[in-house]
Protein backbone atom coordinates (compact mmCIF):
# COMPACT_ATOMS: atom_id res chain seq x y z
CA UNK A 1 0.00 0.00 0.00
CA UNK A 2 1.35 3.58 -0.89
CA UNK A 3 2.38 5.78 1.92
CA UNK A 4 0.78 8.80 2.17
CA UNK A 5 3.18 12.04 2.72
CA UNK A 6 2.31 15.01 4.38
CA UNK A 7 3.76 18.21 2.51
CA UNK A 8 5.18 19.83 5.40
CA UNK A 9 7.59 16.91 5.78
CA UNK A 10 8.79 17.17 1.84
CA UNK A 11 11.97 19.23 2.09
CA UNK A 12 12.97 18.76 -1.75
CA UNK A 13 11.66 17.36 -5.32
CA UNK A 14 14.14 15.88 -7.96
CA UNK A 15 13.48 17.60 -11.35
CA UNK A 16 14.42 15.02 -14.07
CA UNK A 17 14.69 17.74 -16.93
CA UNK A 18 16.50 16.02 -19.70
CA UNK A 19 18.30 14.44 -17.26
CA UNK A 20 17.61 10.78 -19.78
CA UNK A 21 19.32 12.96 -22.84
CA UNK A 22 22.64 14.35 -20.40
CA UNK A 23 24.20 15.10 -23.80
CA UNK A 24 21.75 18.01 -23.88
CA UNK A 25 22.45 19.20 -21.43
CA UNK A 26 25.61 21.38 -21.76
CA UNK A 27 23.84 22.61 -25.04
CA UNK A 28 20.90 23.54 -23.05
CA UNK A 29 22.54 25.20 -20.87
CA UNK A 30 24.55 27.32 -23.56
CA UNK A 31 21.38 28.37 -24.95
CA UNK A 32 18.97 29.17 -22.11
CA UNK A 33 22.07 31.21 -20.86
CA UNK A 34 21.98 33.66 -23.81
CA UNK A 35 18.37 33.92 -24.00
CA UNK A 36 17.86 34.92 -20.85
CA UNK A 37 20.49 37.75 -20.98
CA UNK A 38 18.58 38.46 -24.46
CA UNK A 39 15.37 38.53 -22.32
CA UNK A 40 16.60 40.59 -19.69
CA UNK A 41 18.23 43.05 -21.42
CA UNK A 42 15.28 43.39 -24.44
CA UNK A 43 12.76 43.88 -22.29
CA UNK A 44 14.57 46.49 -19.42
CA UNK A 45 15.52 48.28 -22.65
CA UNK A 46 11.34 48.67 -24.19
CA UNK A 47 10.82 49.18 -20.13
CA UNK A 48 13.35 51.99 -20.03
CA UNK A 49 12.87 53.45 -23.69
CA UNK A 50 9.13 53.45 -23.05
CA UNK A 51 9.97 55.53 -19.35
CA UNK A 52 12.27 57.86 -20.46
CA UNK A 53 10.98 58.96 -24.22
CA UNK A 54 8.20 61.10 -23.54
CA UNK A 55 6.68 60.81 -26.98
CA UNK A 56 6.12 56.77 -26.25
CA UNK A 57 3.87 57.87 -23.38
CA UNK A 58 1.04 56.45 -24.72
CA UNK A 59 -1.79 53.39 -23.99
CA UNK A 60 0.09 51.26 -26.39
CA UNK A 61 3.87 51.66 -24.63
CA UNK A 62 2.44 51.35 -20.88
CA UNK A 63 0.86 48.19 -21.84
CA UNK A 64 3.90 46.84 -23.75
CA UNK A 65 5.74 48.00 -20.36
CA UNK A 66 3.88 45.63 -18.37
CA UNK A 67 4.48 43.26 -21.05
CA UNK A 68 8.21 43.39 -20.72
CA UNK A 69 7.64 43.30 -16.73
CA UNK A 70 5.97 40.36 -17.17
CA UNK A 71 8.57 38.50 -19.38
CA UNK A 72 11.41 39.45 -17.06
CA UNK A 73 9.27 38.18 -14.21
CA UNK A 74 8.27 34.79 -16.06
CA UNK A 75 12.14 33.59 -17.07
CA UNK A 76 13.09 34.65 -13.75
CA UNK A 77 10.91 32.56 -12.23
CA UNK A 78 12.26 29.51 -13.95
CA UNK A 79 15.58 29.98 -15.92
CA UNK A 80 18.22 30.42 -13.42
CA UNK A 81 17.24 27.31 -11.34
CA UNK A 82 16.90 25.29 -14.69
CA UNK A 83 20.65 26.64 -15.26
CA UNK A 84 21.51 25.51 -11.58
CA UNK A 85 20.40 22.03 -12.68
CA UNK A 86 21.85 21.78 -15.82
CA UNK A 87 25.29 22.29 -14.32
CA UNK A 88 24.36 20.10 -11.07
CA UNK A 89 24.54 16.60 -10.45
CA UNK A 90 21.69 16.63 -7.65
CA UNK A 91 19.04 18.54 -10.04
CA UNK A 92 16.78 19.06 -6.69
CA UNK A 93 14.58 22.39 -5.85
CA UNK A 94 13.18 23.17 -2.89
CA UNK A 95 9.77 22.40 -1.60
CA UNK A 96 9.50 26.26 -0.58
CA UNK A 97 11.06 26.98 -4.21
CA UNK A 98 8.83 24.77 -6.14
CA UNK A 99 5.93 25.88 -4.47
CA UNK A 100 6.79 29.86 -5.38
CA UNK A 101 7.60 28.53 -9.13
CA UNK A 102 4.51 26.88 -9.63
CA UNK A 103 2.81 29.94 -8.26
CA UNK A 104 4.65 32.54 -10.41
CA UNK A 105 4.43 30.17 -13.31
CA UNK A 106 0.66 30.03 -13.21
CA UNK A 107 0.01 33.92 -12.34
CA UNK A 108 2.05 35.21 -14.97
CA UNK A 109 0.81 32.76 -17.39
CA UNK A 110 -2.84 33.72 -16.47
CA UNK A 111 -2.04 37.72 -16.87
CA UNK A 112 -0.25 37.60 -20.26
CA UNK A 113 -3.45 36.02 -21.45
CA UNK A 114 -5.54 38.86 -19.85
CA UNK A 115 -2.80 41.72 -20.96
CA UNK A 116 -3.09 40.41 -24.55
CA UNK A 117 -6.42 40.91 -24.35
CA UNK A 118 -6.10 44.56 -22.96
CA UNK A 119 -3.81 45.04 -25.78
CA UNK A 120 -5.47 43.82 -28.81
CA UNK A 121 -8.69 46.27 -27.65
CA UNK A 122 -6.31 49.53 -27.31
CA UNK A 123 -5.64 48.55 -30.68
CA UNK A 124 -9.04 48.56 -31.55
CA UNK A 125 -9.81 51.43 -29.89
CA UNK A 126 -6.91 52.97 -31.68
CA UNK A 127 -7.49 52.15 -35.40
CA UNK A 128 -11.19 51.82 -35.34
CA UNK A 129 -12.24 54.91 -33.04
CA UNK A 130 -9.02 57.43 -33.74
CA UNK A 131 -10.91 60.24 -33.01
CA UNK A 132 -12.03 59.13 -29.62
CA UNK A 133 -8.78 57.54 -28.42
CA UNK A 134 -7.39 59.97 -26.04
CA UNK A 135 -11.13 59.86 -24.52
CA UNK A 136 -11.93 56.48 -24.26
CA UNK A 137 -8.18 55.28 -23.41
CA UNK A 138 -7.81 57.59 -20.47
CA UNK A 139 -5.12 57.32 -17.62
CA UNK A 140 -7.17 56.02 -15.51
CA UNK A 141 -9.11 53.59 -17.65
CA UNK A 142 -5.24 52.15 -18.65
CA UNK A 143 -4.11 51.76 -14.99
CA UNK A 144 -7.69 49.89 -14.34
CA UNK A 145 -7.42 47.51 -17.43
CA UNK A 146 -3.55 46.77 -16.47
CA UNK A 147 -4.52 46.21 -12.30
CA UNK A 148 -7.07 43.82 -13.78
CA UNK A 149 -4.93 41.57 -15.61
CA UNK A 150 -2.58 41.43 -12.70
CA UNK A 151 -5.07 41.02 -10.14
CA UNK A 152 -6.62 38.35 -12.31
CA UNK A 153 -3.69 36.31 -13.02
CA UNK A 154 -2.58 36.30 -9.76
CA UNK A 155 -6.18 35.55 -8.42
CA UNK A 156 -6.09 32.29 -10.66
CA UNK A 157 -2.90 31.10 -9.45
CA UNK A 158 -4.14 31.15 -5.59
CA UNK A 159 -6.73 29.17 -6.31
CA UNK A 160 -5.22 26.66 -9.00
CA UNK A 161 -1.31 26.54 -6.26
CA UNK A 162 -4.10 25.55 -3.40
CA UNK A 163 -5.90 22.77 -5.29
CA UNK A 164 -2.77 21.15 -6.43
CA UNK A 165 -0.46 21.80 -3.28
CA UNK A 166 -3.28 20.35 -1.13
CA UNK A 167 -3.54 16.92 -2.78
CA UNK A 168 -1.37 13.99 -0.63
CA UNK A 169 1.94 13.15 -2.25
CA UNK A 170 3.72 9.61 -1.85
CA UNK A 171 6.80 7.80 -3.75
CA UNK A 172 9.80 9.79 -4.28
CA UNK A 173 8.84 13.31 -5.23
CA UNK A 174 10.56 12.79 -8.53
CA UNK A 175 9.04 15.43 -11.08
CA UNK A 176 9.44 14.34 -15.12
CA UNK A 177 9.91 18.18 -15.95
CA UNK A 178 12.53 20.63 -15.38
CA UNK A 179 10.55 22.62 -13.09
CA UNK A 180 7.03 22.71 -11.15
CA UNK A 181 3.95 22.55 -13.04
CA UNK A 182 0.29 21.59 -12.23
CA UNK A 183 0.54 18.43 -14.95
CA UNK A 184 3.44 17.41 -13.26
CA UNK A 185 3.14 17.64 -10.07
CA UNK A 186 -0.60 15.82 -10.28
CA UNK A 187 1.37 12.69 -11.26
CA UNK A 188 2.99 12.46 -7.58
CA UNK A 189 -0.52 12.43 -6.15
CA UNK A 190 -1.80 9.47 -4.16
CA UNK A 191 -5.56 9.92 -4.94
CA UNK A 192 -7.38 10.13 -8.14
CA UNK A 193 -6.86 13.68 -9.98
CA UNK A 194 -9.53 13.94 -11.69
CA UNK A 195 -11.26 16.79 -10.77
CA UNK A 196 -7.74 18.42 -10.50
CA UNK A 197 -7.38 18.01 -14.09
CA UNK A 198 -11.11 18.92 -15.09
CA UNK A 199 -10.14 22.49 -13.21
CA UNK A 200 -7.05 22.50 -15.07
CA UNK A 201 -8.71 22.50 -18.03
CA UNK A 202 -11.51 24.35 -17.46
CA UNK A 203 -9.22 27.11 -16.72
CA UNK A 204 -7.57 26.60 -19.46
CA UNK A 205 -10.46 27.25 -21.29
CA UNK A 206 -11.19 30.21 -19.45
CA UNK A 207 -8.22 31.90 -19.79
CA UNK A 208 -6.91 30.83 -23.72
CA UNK A 209 -9.67 30.53 -25.44
CA UNK A 210 -11.99 33.35 -24.01
CA UNK A 211 -9.18 36.31 -24.81
CA UNK A 212 -8.43 34.81 -27.68
CA UNK A 213 -11.93 34.85 -28.55
CA UNK A 214 -11.72 38.65 -27.91
CA UNK A 215 -8.67 39.20 -29.93
CA UNK A 216 -9.43 37.73 -33.13
CA UNK A 217 -13.17 39.44 -33.32
CA UNK A 218 -10.95 42.73 -32.22
CA UNK A 219 -9.10 42.23 -35.46
CA UNK A 220 -11.58 41.03 -37.21
CA UNK A 221 -12.87 44.59 -36.99
CA UNK A 222 -9.74 46.66 -37.28
CA UNK A 223 -8.80 44.88 -40.54
CA UNK A 224 -12.09 45.90 -41.85
CA UNK A 225 -11.30 49.58 -40.82
CA UNK A 226 -7.81 49.28 -42.07
CA UNK A 227 -9.07 48.19 -45.40
CA UNK A 228 -11.13 51.42 -45.51
CA UNK A 229 -8.24 53.66 -45.01
CA UNK A 230 -7.44 55.11 -48.65
CA UNK A 231 -3.41 55.92 -47.98
CA UNK A 232 -0.75 53.18 -48.56
CA UNK A 233 0.90 54.76 -45.82
CA UNK A 234 -2.13 54.92 -43.42
CA UNK A 235 -2.54 51.02 -44.02
CA UNK A 236 1.14 50.46 -43.74
CA UNK A 237 1.30 52.35 -40.10
CA UNK A 238 -1.92 50.62 -39.03
CA UNK A 239 -0.74 46.89 -40.11
CA UNK A 240 3.15 47.28 -38.51
CA UNK A 241 1.67 48.41 -35.09
CA UNK A 242 -0.96 45.31 -35.30
CA UNK A 243 1.49 43.15 -36.86
CA UNK A 244 3.80 42.87 -33.91
CA UNK A 245 1.20 42.44 -31.31
CA UNK A 246 -0.43 39.72 -33.85
CA UNK A 247 2.76 37.62 -33.95
CA UNK A 248 3.55 37.75 -29.98
CA UNK A 249 -0.28 36.72 -29.55
CA UNK A 250 0.37 33.89 -32.38
CA UNK A 251 3.58 32.59 -29.98
CA UNK A 252 2.08 33.13 -27.05
CA UNK A 253 -1.49 31.03 -27.56
CA UNK A 254 -0.36 28.96 -29.96
CA UNK A 255 2.24 26.98 -27.34
CA UNK A 256 -0.28 27.16 -24.39
CA UNK A 257 -3.14 25.47 -26.36
CA UNK A 258 -0.82 23.06 -27.59
CA UNK A 259 0.74 22.65 -24.26
CA UNK A 260 -2.62 22.52 -22.11
CA UNK A 261 -5.49 21.83 -24.40
CA UNK A 262 -4.82 19.18 -26.56
CA UNK A 263 -5.36 15.46 -25.54
CA UNK A 264 -3.04 12.94 -23.73
CA UNK A 265 -0.81 11.08 -26.20
CA UNK A 266 2.47 9.08 -25.82
CA UNK A 267 4.81 11.80 -26.62
CA UNK A 268 3.06 14.29 -24.67
CA UNK A 269 5.83 14.02 -21.81
CA UNK A 270 8.51 15.04 -24.17
CA UNK A 271 5.76 17.33 -25.95
CA UNK A 272 5.23 18.99 -22.80
CA UNK A 273 8.55 19.82 -22.02
CA UNK A 274 9.45 21.78 -25.65
CA UNK A 275 6.45 23.53 -25.58
CA UNK A 276 7.11 25.15 -21.86
CA UNK A 277 10.70 25.57 -23.15
CA UNK A 278 9.20 27.61 -25.84
CA UNK A 279 6.59 29.09 -23.44
CA UNK A 280 8.70 30.17 -20.72
CA UNK A 281 12.32 31.21 -22.41
CA UNK A 282 11.89 31.57 -26.05
CA UNK A 283 8.85 33.86 -26.62
CA UNK A 284 10.06 35.97 -23.98
CA UNK A 285 13.56 37.03 -25.41
CA UNK A 286 11.63 36.84 -28.96
CA UNK A 287 8.81 39.71 -27.60
CA UNK A 288 11.03 42.49 -27.69
CA UNK A 289 12.47 41.72 -30.95
CA UNK A 290 9.03 41.83 -32.73
CA UNK A 291 8.31 44.82 -31.20
CA UNK A 292 11.49 46.80 -31.71
CA UNK A 293 12.18 45.22 -35.00
CA UNK A 294 9.03 46.28 -36.53
CA UNK A 295 8.43 50.11 -35.00
CA UNK A 296 10.22 52.67 -35.78
CA UNK A 297 8.83 54.69 -33.10
CA UNK A 298 10.99 52.17 -30.15
CA UNK A 299 14.07 51.95 -32.84
CA UNK A 300 13.67 55.94 -33.06
CA UNK A 301 13.15 56.42 -28.95
CA UNK A 302 16.49 53.84 -28.74
CA UNK A 303 18.69 55.97 -30.87
CA UNK A 304 17.58 59.42 -28.82
CA UNK A 305 18.35 57.52 -25.19
CA UNK A 306 21.68 56.44 -26.81
CA UNK A 307 22.11 60.03 -27.84
CA UNK A 308 21.29 61.51 -24.06
CA UNK A 309 23.35 58.95 -22.54
CA UNK A 310 26.69 59.95 -24.59
CA UNK A 311 25.85 63.60 -24.13
CA UNK A 312 25.87 63.29 -20.31
CA UNK A 313 29.05 61.51 -20.50
CA UNK A 314 30.18 64.37 -22.91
Amino acid sequence: MMSWVNESHIEEFILLGFSDRPWLEFPLFVIFLISYIMTIFGNLTIILVSRLDPKLHTPMYFFLTNLSLLDLCYTTCTVPQMLVNLCSIRKVISYGGCVVQLFMFLALGATECVLLAVMSFDRFVAICRPLHYSVIMHQRLCLQLAAASWIIGFGNSVWLSILTLQLPLCGHYVIDHFLCEVPALLKLSCVDTTANEAELFFVSVLFHLIPLTLILVSYAFIAQAVLRIQSAEGRQKAFGTCGSHLIVVSLFYGTAISMYLQPPSPNSKDRGKMVSLFYGIIAPMLNPLIYTLRNKEVKEAFKRLIARVFLVKK
